[in-house]
């Protein structure tokens, strides 16, 4: 029989430690649900409530994540009955490919400026017979700044996202601001070539520790991951985490460049979204401040291999 919960945010499944979840755990009337074992495989997978913002045309957007208890089983669950957002229409840019464990602001979804503050969307997950629905709605404690950390560096500046360009003299993003329904950049590849993708990465290399401490351990100034987040086929990655060479920079509190390259290879032809997210020195969800990393939507339509030989 499949096992329903319902959860009002990220901190009742989770039982992360970060200031965004500890405020979320002080919601009146939220129901407590234990949380579940990890395993290998078999594991259920819970979306994650990160928080909510407002725009600057005065739309809001919600900051959503999850969390896929098998460590070992990347899960993938199409638009439809098992990942579905409440309402006319269940596809709100989510992701049918989740890689393992926990993944922080991986989108957004925008409502309009008139949108109730005590109005929930809900988005609903079914993976190994266990089906998981998590509300996100307008709460004050859940307010966040993305696109600047809300605590002091150690040098009284305040952390912002490091920005993200595909070619050098590109246009530049920055900030989780995407999902699967407006993607951030086109490519084109063939089943079987390895397709290059070049990153350039700008950043203050400020952070937030929690304490206006200086980190306790050694870290790179930018972290970049390219990730399946849909498509019919397997992809592999020849680099990951990308590695960069820094062009100004390399240390903390110090304004950083660099330049990274992978290459990604597609098993199946048909379009694919590859997720880029860019973190950076505060560490993974931002070291609990919600800010500060960089998100991109890359749309890939990959043709099949051209045969040769009359084969």
């Amino acid at each position: 029989m499949t096992q329903k919960r319902l959860l009002l945010g990220a901190a009742l499944v989770l039982g992360i430690g970060s200031a965004i979840v500890a405020a979320q755990t002080q919601t009146p009337a939220t129901p407590v649900v234990p949380s579940a074992p990890t395993r290998q495989f078999g594991a259920s997978i819970n979306p994650a409530f990160e928080g909510w913002f407002d725009n600057p045309d005065g739309t809001h957007s919600f900051l959503i994540g999850y969390y896929n208890r098998n460590t070992s089983a990347e899960i993938d669950i199409p638009i439809g009955p098992n990942n579905k957002f409440e309402g006319p229409n269940p596809d709100m840019g989510q992701p049918t490919h989740f890689l393992t464990r926990r993944h922080f602001g991986v989108f957004i979804v925008t409502v309009p400026k008139d949108f109730p503050k005590t109005e929930k969307i809900r988005w609903t997950l079914t993976a190994n017979g266990t089906t998981t629905t998590v509300p996100f709605y307008m709460h004050t404690d859940y307010n966040l700044t993305p696109l600047k950390s809300q605590e002091e560096s150690p040098n009284r500046e305040f952390n912002t996202p490091p920005a993200l360009k595909f070619t050098e003299a590109g246009p530049a993003v920055r900030g989780p601001l995407t999902n699967g329904l407006k993607p951030t950049l086109t490519r084109t590849a063939t089943v079987g070539t390895p397709m290059p993708i070049d990153i350039w990465a700008d950043d203050d290399a400020l952070f937030s520790s929690g304490g206006n401490g200086p980190m306790s351990e050694s870290r790179p100034i930018i972290v970049l991951d390219v990730t399946k987040y849909r498509g019919p086929g397997t992809m592999t990655v020849s680099q990951n985490p990308v590695k960069f060479t820094a062009l100004k920079g390399g240390k903390p509190l110090q304004p950083y460049s660099g330049k990274g390259t992978t290459t990604v290879s597609f098993s199946e032809p048909g379009d694919y979204l590859l997720h880029i997210n860019g973190g950076d020195y505060s560490g993974n969800g931002g070291g609990g401040s919600g800010c500060c990393w960089t998100t991109a939507i890359m749309k890939v339509s990959v043709a099949g291999a051209t045969r040769t030989g009359g084969q």
